[in-house]
């Protein structure tokens, strides 16, 4: 089963741009559609973007649609979240799941999950 581990997150000011990373280890990430989660203090777990094990398909919630990219580099077992425009409202935990089904934004089909990395945007 594959590991995964986020980076990438910190402190910025509103309007800010952040890149987050999701490295995976113990299996080859391309098996895996991969998708970003974020969880606010207090509110349920929420799907921001999605990537399909080719990249050929790409799904994004939509709050971030205009905002946030979401990309991957099977060779380096990587994917990535560029995010722009960052607004005090997507201050959360962010999280990458990884699911060996068909990309979705369904929570409950993602069965590996990160550690998170914290986001705090400051007006």
């Amino acid at each position: 089963q594959v590991q995964l581990v986020e980076s990438g997150g910190g402190l910025v000011q509103a309007g800010d741009s952040l890149r987050l990373s999701c490295s995976a280890s113990g299996r080859a990430l391309d098996d895996y559609a991969v998708a970003w989660f974020r969880q606010a203090p207090g509110r349920e777990r929420e799907f921001v973007a999605a990537i399909s094990r080719w990249a050929n398909t790409q799904i994004y919630a939509d709050s971030v649609k205009s905002r946030f990219s979401i990309s991957r580099n099977n060779p380096a077992n990587q994917v990535y979240l560029q995010m722009t425009s960052l607004q005090p409202k997507d201050t959360a935990e962010y999280y990458c799941a990884a699911t060996l089904r068909t990309v979705t934004r369904d929570v409950g089909k993602y069965n590996v999950w990160g550690q998170g990395t914290q986001v705090t945007v400051s007006a």
